[in-house]
Parts: C-alpha cells; sequence; structure tokens
C-alpha cells in the first residue's frame, strides 16, 4: 500500500518514517510540509493511504479530508486527543496521539490492509436481503451472509460503504449507514456518532467520550452524546443494576 505523509512539523514526518521502515507493506511516495504542497501531488498520483496531521497552518487536516477521493484512506496523526470524535466524521480508518507507539502504528496499518482487501472485491450488488427478528441475510463478497443480531459488536460507516464487525469477521457492503440503521432492532442498537452504530449488550465500558466494546474504542459525537446517555446508559445499563 503506497502512502503519503501531511504534517507541518518536520520531526513529526520523520517520526512516521521511521515507523513506515519498520512496518511491512507500506511504499512511503511523498512527505509534505502542507495540505496545499500535497494537493498537487495527488492530481498527478494516486495515493492510497495519507498520515494526516490535523492542526495545520492553511488548510487543516480536517478540511482536507473532506476534499480527498473516496478510494483514499487517511490515518489522523496529531497531538490532540480532542479531535478524534471530529476524525471519524470524515471517515477515518484511525486516529493516532503523537508520539505514537509502534504498537499501535501497526494495529492501524492492519486495519487499513483489511479494509483495502475487502474494498476491492467487487460489492456493486451488495445489499440487506431479508431481516427477520432476530437475524438478517447481507450480500457481501459474492455470497449471502446470516448475522444474528446479538453476534454484531458495532458496525462502523466509511465512505460509501458499512463495515459490520463480529467477534470474529468483518462483513462488508456497499450500503448507507442510515440504511442499516433502520433495519436494526432500537432496543439493542443505537447510533454514537456519524459514523457508528454499537450493540449496547456488547459495552464493557463508556466514559463521556468513548465506548469501549473489546479492544475497539468508538468515539461519540457531540450530537449524539446526550441520547445516548439518557436513553442507554442512564435507562438501559444503569438502570439494571
Amino acid at each position: 500500500m503506497n502512502c503519503i505523509i501531511i504534517d507541518d512539523e518536520p520531526l513529526a514526518r520523520e517520526a512516521i518514517e521511521m515507523l513506515i521502515d519498520q512496518t511491512d507493506g507500506l511504499d512511503l511516495i511523498g512527505s509534505f510540509s502542507s495540505a496545499e504542497n500535497a494537493t498537487g501531488f495527488m492530481e498527478n498520483n494516486t495515493v492510497e493511504l495519507i498520515f494526516l496531521d490535523i492542526q495545520m497552518p492553511g488548510i487543516n487536516g480536517i478540511e482536507f479530508a473532506r476534499t480527498i477521493p473516496k478510494e483514499t484512506f487517511v490515518i489522523f496523526t496529531t497531538a490532540y486527543s480532542e479531535f478524534a470524535t471530529d476524525s471519524y466524521e470524515v471517515d477515518a480508518i484511525d486516529y493516532l496521539i503523537k508520539p505514537v507507539k509502534l504498537e499501535r502504528f501497526q494495529k492501524a496499518i492492519e486495519k487499513a490492509h483489511t479494509y483495502s482487501k475487502l474494498f476491492k472485491a467487487d460489492y456493486a450488488n451488495n445489499n440487506i436481503e431479508q431481516v427477520a427478528d432476530d437475524f438478517f441475510f447481507v450480500k457481501a463478497d459474492r455470497r449471502i451472509f446470516k448475522l444474528y443480531f446479538s453476534n454484531l459488536f458495532f458496525i462502523q460507516g466509511l465512505k460509501d460503504y458499512v463495515v459490520m464487525h463480529t467477534e470474529n469477521q468483518r462483513v462488508i457492503t456497499a450500503m448507507n449507514i442510515k440504511t442499516i440503521y433502520d433495519q436494526l432492532p432500537k432496543e439493542m442498537f443505537v447510533r454514537v456518532s456519524k459514523s457508528y452504530i454499537i450493540n449496547i449488550k456488547h459495552i464493557d465500558s463508556v466514559d463521556n467520550n468513548t465506548v469501549y466494546i473489546g479492544t475497539n474504542e468508538i468515539p461519540i459525537g457531540n450530537i449524539y452524546r446526550d441520547f445516548f446517555f439518557s436513553e442507554f446508559v442512564t435507562k438501559k445499563i444503569l438502570g439494571k443494576l
């Protein structure tokens, strides 16, 4: 997978370059100090993955991410954790806090490789085929999967797709996240951000900004926070203790 770095700090670019050198499956093809400098390069070159800083002079990372081709993945690299929710609103693959540790970096790259392989398959005619009381069928990768609601941990909207996460697999299909949310039982599932729907039965813990499901950290969007805490955390979780 080829990649570029966009960061206004030279030392930060060098740190990401070192992590790329230590990680298999990445080919660094450009390093830029601003989004403006990277734009011309991307007009003439196909870029598969961008390591993108958020706070930069001129066009910031969030603004720039809204303009890139839908086939290009973004991993944000920033010193500020408070931008995590905003990053997922623009369909980022992951969000890394500087200084980035190698293990955490490679986990993000593993996710990017997985999604890249899934997206390259033929998903043109994928959709939900049938919904029953406790499961539904969905077309994905030229197969039909039977997925039980109880086995779904969470669903991620990513560009023009949704990724359904169970304990042991990811199923991806071309679908709007609102479309699949409308099919799910609302007593079990809640939308916590523009990009995430979670199964409350699989929540391990929660704080004011994040839902933790296994090793996954799912950001809570500002416009969804009050509803999530009042209707689900207070009534359905704390109310049962």
